[in-house]
């Protein structure tokens, strides 16, 4: 896993894998959908010695999970709604993401400040519950702060009529590269794991689903393959492949938009993020330190569309400038913002779908009459938990051999302890490609060589996939990441043979991208 993969590895591994599509076998498992539940079902089932083959439409973590507010976290909102054992599993899982994978998830320290006599205790109260449920494997215990501790830990926060705050900690991480270390994990366990390969319909056998029919978007090329259990681990688009199965099966989702935006770290210089408990609306409003800017967030707003690059609805960015404001000495404006994006949920559950703050964020697994596995629901943090239970599934609706889930301990591609280089055991690796050192511009931390790597090793395939998540410029800085795309094109070209068409095209294609990561003019 240390060497360097050479230029044209990511070519002669993308063929080597295609060329296993083509292989007249019966896979234990078939996995579709490349987010976070599909990709830790894909580890899940590898981890077991089970033969699986996982496939995603485009690129992995395109959805939803490379959109995330960036919080592993138990949920201190679920506790006001007492759903405690929701809470109880969130952190065991956050302890677990932890100890899998040090290199991508770290602790943060989070202030609440109290403006009310009455705020402090309650605070107190509740997140002493919160380390209660942590345990003893919780990461440090709630303080609670006068005045002059919180605006040290919060430099900028509005000091008039503040009464103190509480402190308490949780975990924050990369959700694409996280991503990237499961589909990494799934090769080093034996496994497949391909993007850019949509299901375009499944193999129904006696009505029985029994593999899927997949193309290659790159070359056309298609694949007819057979799997004894399919999982469709699909986000708020499984209803979709759900329907492939049964035209008429109901919708069981109710997606929900979270909208987030970045500006630069001066909002909230410093080390701890600010949790704004309690909104106009009741929701909750995070500001972040986040890889050198500051991430505000999140909204919850219902939507009946599932569009792949969702969009921030009328208001949305008024309310979240808006409730910042109150909390810091400099007011934040629209033209303060460097990049917006937004992500979606899918939530569980049929009722007021206006207050998708009370569907449920649980997750279920789903067994349709013909027999496709649905996992359902679910956030990024409990990825883990979900997976085992639908591999579980999966093993006794295949008659697979009876085999435990041993993801709880394992540790994911890349881990090293102590690191906070992404790149984890793999920087080495790294550094030995051509470019190693070599910022593409001054403002952005993206390396010649980084480009290199995401290419050979890591499945980059377009500009797109680079600039969005192998390195996070897009969502960082979109007009940084607009001027870093003709270079990251060239460099991708010379690794996969494009020409100056494609090195065109994608420019032009990332460019359009990029302009809808910034606020409305």
């Amino acid at each position: 896993m240390s060497g360097d993969p050479g230029k044209g590895a990511g070519v002669r591994t993308r063929l080597a894998m295609l060329a296993r599509l083509a292989e007249p076998i019966t896979w234990d498992i078939v996995v579709i959908g490349g987010g976070a539940t599909g990709l830790g079902c894909a580890v899940d089932a590898a981890a077991r010695g089970y033969s699986v083959l996982l496939v995603e439409a485009r690129d992995f973590a395109k959805g939803t999970s490379s959109r995330a507010t960036k919080l592993v976290h138990g949920g201190v909102r679920y506790l006001a709604q007492a759903q405690l054992p929701l809470v109880r599993e969130a952190l065991a899982e956050r302890a677990r993401l932890l100890d899998n994978a040090p290199h991508l998830v770290h602790p943060l320290r989070f202030v609440v400040p109290a403006y009310r006599f009455r705020d402090k205790p309650m605070l107190a109260a509740g997140l002493g519950l919160y380390d209660l449920l942590a345990g003893r494997r919780g990461i440090a215990r709630s303080q609670v702060l006068d005045a002059a501790r919180t605006v040290a830990a919060l430099p900028t926060v509005q000091p008039r009529g503040l009464r103190g705050g509480i402190a308490y900690w949780d975990a924050q991480f990369d959700d694409a590269r996280l991503a990237l270390a499961l589909a990494r994990t799934v090769a080093d366990l034996g496994g497949v794991a391909l993007n850019y390969c949509p299901v375009t319909s499944l193999i129904l056998e006696g009505g029985r689903v029994a593999g899927v029919e997949i193309t290659d978007a790159e070359t056309g090329a298609r694949f007819k393959v057979s799997g004894r259990a399919v999982v469709n681990a699909t986000g708020v688009w499984a209803d979709d492949v759900r329907r492939m199965a049964r035209a008429d099966a109901p919708r069981m989702l109710k997606p929900s938009q979270g909208v987030h935006l970045v500006v630069d770290a001066g909002f909230l210089p410093g080390k701890d993020a600010l949790l704004i408990p309690q909104t106009d609306d009741g929701r909750v409003l995070f500001m972040i330190p986040w890889q050198g800017k500051c991430l505000l967030g999140t909204t919850d707003t219902p939507r009946s569309d599932r569009p792949l690059e969702p969009e921030p609805l009328p208001g949305e960015i008024d309310f979240i400038l808006e409730t910042a404001r109150r909390y810091l000495v400099r007011a934040p404006s629209s033209a303060d913002v460097r990049s917006i994006f937004a992500g979606m949920r899918p939530l569980i559950g049929a009722g007021d779908a206006s207050l998708t703050r009370q569907l449920s964020r649980e997750h279920l697994v789903d067994v349709s009459a013909e027999g496709l596995i649905s996992v359902l629901g679910g956030k990024w943090t409990t990825y883990r938990l979900m997976a085992e239970d639908a591999i579980d599934v999966a093993q006794s609706l295949a008659r697979l051999p009876k085999r435990y889930s041993g993801t709880a301990d394992l540790r994911l591609h890349g881990a090293l302890a102590g690191s906070m280089d992404p790149y984890g055991s793999d920087r080495e690796a790294l550094d030995r490609i051509q470019g190693a050192g070599v910022r593409l511009m001054q403002d952005a931390s993206l390396t010649e060589a980084e480009v290199r790597y995401a290419v050979r090793a890591e499945q980059a395939r377009t500009v797109e996939d680079v600039l969005a998540r192998r390195h996070r410029a897009l969502f960082q800085d979109a007009r940084v990441a607009q001027a870093l795309a003709p270079a990251v094109a060239d460099l991708m070209a010379d690794e996969l043979a494009r020409d100056a068409d494609w090195v065109a095209t994608q420019v032009a294609e990332f460019s359009a991208l990029a302009d809808h990561y910034l606020p409305p003019s």
